[in-house]
Parts: C-alpha cells; sequence; structure tokens
C-alpha cells in the first residue's frame, strides 16, 4: 500500500463522514412546496422559540456556573478545594436523559420528595405549589448541570494559564477579588469561556432524550415526531435542514471565535501566583458553590438510580440484560474502531501533506460533531431507504426475490452514521497527541526508509499510541450514549443500552430504565476517570498539555 493510496482513502473517509449532512440538505427539497408552507405556519415558529429559549439559558448558564467553580479551585485554596477541582468535572459521565429520569423520580408528584412534603404537612394533592420537573425549565437544568464541565475544563485551563501580573496589579488598585475578577480576569479567559458555551449549546440542540421525556417541543423532537408519529419524512427532512443550518451558524461562530481571539498567557516575571486561603464563612461559601454542581451533577442522580434500580427487582445479569450489553459494547466497539482508523488517515494525511486540502479535509471530516444525531440519520435513511426500494423492485420484477431492507435493515449503516457524528472527537484526540511529536521525526523516519504505510505504522502510531487509545476510548463511549441517530436507524431486531432505557422512561418504568442507565453511566465514568486522574495529577504539580482537549472535540 502506497503513501499515496493512503492520502485517498482519508478522502474517502471525509466523503463519507460528509454525504450524510448533503443528502439531509437535500433531502429537504423532496417534499413539494405545500409540505414547505404547512411547516413554516404550524410547528416551526414554536420548534424555533423553543429551542432558542433552551439554547439561552442552558448557554448562559454553563458558561456562568463553569467559569465561577473554574476561577475558585484554579485561584483559592478553600475547604475540599483540591478534591472538588477533581469532581467538578464527573457530572461528564451521565448522559443527560439519564439525569432527566433520576430528577423525575425524585421530584415527580408520587416521588419521595413530594410524598415526604405531604406527609409532613398533610397537604393534599391540590393543596400546594411544586415546581414541575417536566418543563423547558426542567430540561434546561438537566441540560446545564450536565455540560457546564465543557466551560469548567477549558475555563480552568485559562485561568492557570493567566498573567499573574494584570489581576496583582488590579489588587493594588483598590480592585476587590469579585470586580478584579469581572474586570480582569474574566475578559482574559473570554475565549476559552465562549468556547466551552458553544460546545455546550451545540449538545443542547442535538440532545433529544432529555427534551422527548420532558415533552418539550424542540426541532430533536419535531424531526423524530415527523418520521415516525406522522410517517411525513419530507416534513422530517426540511425540519432537518432548518436544524443543520441553525447547527452549523453556531459551529461557525465557534470556530471564529476560537480562531479570531486567545486567550491570555502567563506573563514573564509571574507565572505563578501565591493562592490566598479563604478562611470562615467565605471558605464555606466558595466550598458550597463548589459542591453543589457535584451533588446535583453527580451524586444525587447516581444515588437515586441505585435505589430505583434495587428497588425495580431486575437481575442485570440476566438474558436480555446481558443481550442488550453484547449488543452496545459490539457496536460501539465496531463503530470506534472504524472512526479512529479513519481519524488516524486523517491526521496522517493533513501532516504529511500540509496545506489548504488538507485544512479543508479536516474542517470537513470534523463538521459532523456540529450535526445532531437526528439529522445525520434523516440523512442517511433517506436516500438509502430509496435504494433500498429500487433494488427491491428490480429483484422482485426480474427475478421474484424480495429482498427486503439489505441496506436501512443493517446495523452498517448506524456505524457511519456514528462515524460522521464522532469522527471529530477521534480526530481531536489523535492530533492532540501528534501535536507534540516534532515534524523532523518524519523527516528522520523517511531518511530511514520509513515512508507511506512504514512510517504511519512504525513512527506515528507508536508515537501517539496513547492518544489513539484515547480516541478510541472517547468515541466508544460517546456511541454507547447516542439516542436519536441509534433510535432512527437501529433495525428492528436490534436493541442497545440506550434505546432500552428510553423506551422504558417513555412508558412510566423509571425504575426498570434505571438498570440500563446505570449502566451508561459506568461506561461514562471511564473517560472521566482518565481525566480526573490528569486533573490531579496537575494538582500535585504536573502539567498536562492540553488539559480537556480530548472531551471537547472541535
Amino acid at each position: 500500500m502506497s503513501e499515496r493510496l493512503l492520502h485517498r482513502l482519508a478522502w474517502v473517509i471525509v466523503a463519507v463522514c460528509v454525504a450524510p449532512i448533503v443528502a439531509a440538505a437535500l433531502s429537504a427539497f423532496t417534499g413539494d412546496l405545500d409540505t414547505w408552507r404547512e411547516v413554516l405556519a404550524t410547528v416551526l415558529p414554536r420548534y424555533t422559540r423553543v429551542t432558542l429559549t433552551l439554547v439561552v439559558i442552558v448557554g448562559l448558564g454553563s458558561a456562568v456556573l463553569g467559569s465561577v467553580t473554574a476561577w475558585l479551585v484554579t485561584v483559592y485554596r478553600f475547604p475540599g478545594a483540591r478534591l472538588l477541582e477533581v469532581a467538578l468535572a464527573l457530572p461528564l459521565a451521565f448522559p443527560a436523559y439519564v439525569m432527566a429520569y433520576a430528577y423525575t423520580h425524585l421530584l415527580d408528584h408520587p416521588g419521595p420528595v413530594q410524598t415526604l412534603l405531604r406527609e409532613m404537612t398533610g397537604w393534599g394533592p391540590r393543596d400546594y405549589w411544586f415546581p414541575e420537573i417536566r418543563s423547558l425549565g426542567g430540561a434546561a437544568l438537566m441540560l446545564t448541570i450536565v455540560l457546564y464541565p465543557y466551560v469548567y475544563l477549558l475555563a480552568r485551563a485559562s485561568f492557570k494559564q493567566q498573567s499573574a501580573n494584570a489581576f496583582l496589579v488590579a489588587r493594588t488598585l483598590g480592585r476587590s477579588p469579585v470586580r478584579a475578577f469581572v474586570r480582569v480576569a474574566l475578559p482574559m479567559a473570554r475565549p476559552a469561556i465562549a468556547g466551552g458555551a458553544l460546545l455546550a449549546v451545540m449538545e443542547t440542540i442535538a440532545d433529544y432524550g432529555t427534551v422527548a421525556f420532558f415533552n418539550v417541543q424542540t426541532f430533536a423532537t419535531g424531526i423524530y415526531q415527523a418520521w415516525f408519529s406522522l410517517g411525513d419524512r419530507p416534513a422530517a427532512a426540511q425540519l432537518s435542514l432548518c436544524l443543520l443550518t441553525f447547527a452549523l451558524l453556531l459551529a461557525g461562530l465557534e470556530r471564529a471565535q476560537r480562531g479570531g481571539a486567545r486567550t491570555a498567557g502567563r506573563g514573564a516575571r509571574f507565572e505563578t501566583m501565591e493562592r490566598p486561603t479563604l478562611r470562615g464563612a467565605a471558605g464555606w461559601l466558595a466550598t458550597a458553590i463548589c459542591l453543589a454542581p457535584v451533588l446535583l451533577g453527580f451524586v444525587l442522580p447516581a444515588v437515586m438510580l441505585g435505589v430505583m434500580a434495587v428497588g425495580s427487582g431486575q437481575n442485570l445479569f440476566e438474558d436480555r440484560y446481558l443481550e442488550l450489553m453484547t449488543s452496545s459494547v459490539t457496536l460501539a466497539g465496531v463503530a470506534a474502531v472504524l472512526t479512529v482508523a479513519g481519524a488516524v488517515l486523517i491526521g496522517f494525511r493533513a501532516r504529511t501533506r500540509p496545506g489548504k486540502s488538507s485544512k479543508l479535509i479536516v474542517i470537513g471530516a470534523g463538521l459532523g460533531y456540529a450535526v445532531p444525531g437526528g439529522v445525520i440519520a434523516v440523512g442517511l435513511m433517506v436516500p438509502m431507504a430509496a435504494l433500498d426500494n429500487a433494488i427491491d423492485a428490480v429483484m422482485e420484477a426480474r427475478f421474484g426475490i424480495d429482498t427486503g431492507l439489505l441496506i436501512t435493515g443493517s446495523i452498517w449503516l448506524m456505524v457511519v452514521a456514528y462515524m460522521a457524528r464522532f469522527m471529530a472527537a477521534a480526530l481531536n484526540a489523535y492530533d492532540s497527541g501528534m501535536a507534540t511529536v516534532p515534524v523532523h521525526y518524519d523527516a528522520i523516519g523517511r531518511s530511514l526508509g520509513q515512508t507511506g504505510p512504514r512510517l504511519l505504522w512504525r513512527v506515528h502510531l507508536p508515537v501517539a499510541r496513547t492518544s489513539v487509545l484515547t480516541a478510541l476510548l472517547i468515541v466508544f463511549v460517546d456511541v454507547m450514549k447516542e439516542l436519536p441517530a441509534t433510535l432512527i436507524l437501529h433495525p428492528f431486531n436490534f436493541q442497545t443500552l440506550a434505546v432500552q432505557a428510553h423506551r422504558l422512561a417513555e412508558d412510566e418504568r423509571l425504575a426498570q430504565a434505571a438498570v440500563p442507565s446505570l449502566v451508561l453511566v459506568a461506561f461514562g465514568l471511564i473517560p472521566v476517570a482518565i481525566l480526573c486522574r490528569t486533573l490531579g495529577r496537575e494538582g500535585t504539580g504536573r502539567r498536562s498539555a492540553r488539559l480537556g482537549t480530548a472531551m471537547t472535540p472541535g
């Protein structure tokens, strides 16, 4: 295999990743103008209003919560600061829809909180007001406490790299610590905070499980309802185009702000600043502020899921769940290996042939991260279903053979969707490792006769093996948790843990849904544990090359 063939394979992989996005856009024009007019007049205004409201709340909430907690644990010493510095990343392990199941069981009318309230007060069901968890506000809360770590990780890295000079000058000029933070540190960290918030926003518009469970009408739920409930595929494709346009605008905004603004770096003289100790009420207030998202985003839902799972009486090791775990792990493993293999080829092409074409190939491969899974699924299903029907018609007419669903009824279509969706995550994790390898390594390898595939196999991969393993792990967990694309594309006789949890929760069997949900959280803890280990090492004086980059693709 020559180096030229590897480069051609990289272009093929990019085409596979971009094709569902292009197909989703083109599928919107399969319907007639009457369908467009009906969508514009009925559901589009509501979906737009609700989606924008959710985006604003989650974006602002994640930015405030992530930046404040990052500042506190980075700059001050207070009770539990070192432990909380690591624990604040733990909510990343939870899919937002799993968090929704736990809090619904806790806060809904028959749940333990309202039951205890009625027992203590003697009130009847209509004698008091209680916040409704199944609402737009409830969905925003679930998404915020799951997604704020994106901002926290990037803001924390930014605060660690800031010059201490500017902050110290502000303090000597009479500014209080809070005003110095607002007027000096926060503006310098704006690119990192904005980048994290935009990542949270892109995850918000891609979410289906949370908003569907809370009956919040967004574009994501509209696509699924149009496809399955109404059987109106042109309307689903047109809603996908609207959501695709919104997602690509956000992706462009994120890339523009990341390229146009830089986080302020350290000064030459005061690289580090002595961390003051917060004592008394101030210290305990800082502890409470940082502890609250950990309790709400990890400890409490984990305990609730455990209680629900024990109370459900289900056995995790019975044949049904073992089959679900086998299916989920097999699917995620195959998708992770193929996606990371594609990312390695694309990264190899970009490194060995730098230039405009390499930038184009990387952007094309990473485009899927900004596109919700439901849009990618629609982009694959519409043309593949037409192709399946055409093949079946030809085989039936000429040979009398009913071929059925050859393409849309296979798991390989799901694998293609996962590759398109998560290629950016794999590519970013791989590149973060290769970026630390000097370019002259390639020249040395070539001078020793290691060209083409041998250069990749004997030079690049051994050096970047840790990054490759990280990429495999991240894509594996992302595929395990992916819900909208799996719901649309999975064959009727093939179930995953995510689909099973959603089906049970949809039928209001929350206790039973807790069992597959806990397994998903356990898998989600693996990359978060690796990240927490990195944070812990930093806390003892070691330095990570690119903190959080593997967890924030783009």
